[in-house]
Formats: C-alpha cells, structure tokens, sequence
C-alpha cells in the first residue's frame, strides 16, 4: 500500500476472488462457472457486434432491456443492467445504505456484502446461520434495517421459499430487501412475483451462472421503477457505459437461446445428485443444494488438506480458512467427466489417508 492512499481505507478487508492459476490445466470446480459454452448464436453475435466497437453502446440498453422485460413479465422501467451483479450489488448498496440506513446480512454468505458495507462506511449486522447452516426468516422479520440475502446462498447451497422471503418484505416495509438470486435457475424458488405488491423489493439476477456468460460481465435487477430510477442515478454518476456492446450482443443471443440454457440447467442438476450420491458412498456431509455447486465436508480429511490435495492433483475447489467453515470445501457442479476425475481423486485422498 503506498502512502498516499486515504487513512480511511486501513481496515478495508478486500473480496479474495476464487483463484484462476495459469501454471497447469485444471479441472476447475472453484468460482461456479458453467461447464458449458455459450450458445452458438450468442458467438455469432459477439462476431457481428465486433466490427462496431468504436462506438458507444446504448447507455440505457434499451434491445436488452426490453427483452428482459418481455422475459420476466414487467415493465423495461422495472430493469436495471450492470456489469456484472458485482456491480448491481455495489451501486444498490451505494444508494439505499447509509450511516443512518444500516444493513444486514447472513454471517456465511457472499463475501462481497461485508465489503461493500466497509468500503462505503455503512454500519452493518452478520445475522448467524443456524444450525446446519440455515436461514431462519424470523431472525430478519421486523428488522427495521435495510437487508441483503443470497437465495440460493452461497457457499451452503440452502434456499427459502417465495413465502419466506415475502414475510421479510412485508414486515420490514420502510426498508429495502434485496434478494440476490444468482442461483436460481439450478432449482430454487423465485420471488418475482411479489415485485407486484412490494415496492421495497430489489431481485438481483447474472448471466454468470445459468446463462455461460461469467466472462461477459452481464447482471441485471429488477424492482418498482423508482427504486430502478435509483440505481440509475448512481450508474449515471459512476459509468454511464457500463454494459459494453460485446456483452449486450451476447445476452441478447443468451435469451434467444434460452432452451439450451435450460436443457444445461438439468445436465448440472442430475450430476450434482450424481455427485452427492457418490461423495455420500464416500461417508461425506453434504448440504442440499438448489445451486450449480455443493458444499460438503469430508470424514477423513480436513476442508483445508483436502483442497490442497485436490489442487495437487489438478482439481480446484473453493476453501475459506473462516473457522465456522474452515472443514468445509465447496465444489461446482461441472460435466459429468469433470465430476468423475473429482471423485477419482477424492478416492484416492481418501485412501492416502487411511
């Protein structure tokens, strides 16, 4: 750090994003990217789109906008695009939270959340899971704060239900909700539909996971058009192009290719009961998971040994050294090969061990 950057930042703990070596091939299992490519269409699009890229794009992102919208049954002045739901999360947790507008959020969930509250100096709660990693609504009924959920969470996998989620918004009516649904496509319970009778619902969604399109850089929101309005006060006072023409481009061709996208949603999803199958053979504690990826424990080895091991032997999983679940290691679901090699090795850890 040199000496010239601001005092203010000295206890700012940065996101430690999941590692992308370069030094060998890995079979990665690490940061939930999809194991499927795009859909051959949204390459030809980037193509087409390529020989345009001296120009701006559309600031407001109108095609995109309306697509989405048509899509999910709202209005275009109900959508909010972002580079990446990274940035969504950061420009909502920007214009709703403040010293007086606190925050609070899961104590085992997206590493980002206690960041952004740390960067922008907004006082903040980690709400504990309960046991075996839950989410207990009631513990955010009433609240009287502004609150900021993952549903499916990360790293555990558990979802609430659209009931649940819905009698967190109606008791905590003066305070904004977020729902960060980055996982819902892999089986879990949407909460659209209340957007119709809440304005203080905000429903994060990316094109990272379902869609294949993490190197894209594409999230979207959707919520009341005031709260929308809001979230654009903030991009048009940061980055008014914030969604490049390459990457409108694709998530056009995404939508359109939206029963491939869906058909790979079920690939994942019958290998990832695979897969817990198989670990469970193994003795291993799993989680339910409504996600693209698991997070278990195994019986011989520790969360730590057996990422380190696993890494040694070219599979990357995903580890946190944060004690409540340090034993613990979480595995994106890939193709049904890649799963294979992951417990070939996680065999052959096992057997080491014994």
């Amino acid at each position: 750090m040199s000496r010239y950057m601001s005092s203010r930042f000295d206890s700012l703990e940065a996101y430690v994003p999941g590692e992308q070596p370069q030094d060998m091939q890995y079979v990665k299992l690490n940061t939930n990217e999809s194991p499927f490519p795009p859909a051959s269409a949204v390459l030809d699009a980037v193509r087409e789109e390529a020989g345009r890229l001296n120009l701006y794009p559309d600031p407001e992102g109108n095609a995109l906008r309306d697509k989405l919208a048509f899509m999910y049954g709202v209005r275009p002045e109900n959508v909010f695009l972002a580079n990446g739901s990274d940035e969504l999360l950061f420009f909502a947790f920007m214009a709703f939270c403040d010293q007086s507008r606190p925050v609070a959020f899961p104590n085992i969930s997206y590493g980002f959340y206690p960041v952004y509250a740390q960067l922008l100096g907004v006082p903040y709660t980690e709400v504990p899971l309960r046991e075996g990693f839950v989410l207990d609504p009631a513990d955010y009924c009433g609240l009287g704060k502004n609150i900021v959920i993952a549903n499916p969470n990360a790293p555990t996998g558990r979802a609430i239900s659209a009931a649940d989620i819905e009698e967190i918004v109606r008791t905590n009516p003066d305070h904004l909700v977020l729902i960060d649904e980055a996982y819902i496509d892999f089986g879990g319970e949407n909460c659209l539909p209340l957007m119709k009778t809440y304005d203080n619902l905000l429903v994060c969604q990316t094109f990272s996971k379902f869609r294949s399109l993490a190197g894209g850089r594409l999230g979207f929101a959707l919520a009341s058009e005031a709260l929308i309005q809001d979230l654009d006060k903030i991009k048009y006072s940061v980055n008014s192009y914030n969604i490049s023409r390459l990457t409108a481009a694709a998530a056009l061709a995404t939508l359109d290719s939206n029963s491939y996208y869906l058909e790979n949603s079920q690939k994942i999803q019958a290998n990832r009961a695979y897969t817990i199958a198989e670990l469970d053979k193994l003795g291993f504690e799993t989680l339910p998971s409504v996600t693209n990826f698991l997070f278990t424990r195994c019986p011989a080895v520790d969360g730590g040994t057996l990422y380190r091991k696993l890494k040694a032997r070219g599979v990357l999983v995903r580890h946190w050294d944060k004690a409540e679940i340090s034993d613990w290691c979480r595995v994106t679901i890939g193709t049904r090969e890649q799963m294979d090699v992951f417990l070939e090795k996680v065999r052959d850890i096992i057997k080491g061990a014994g």
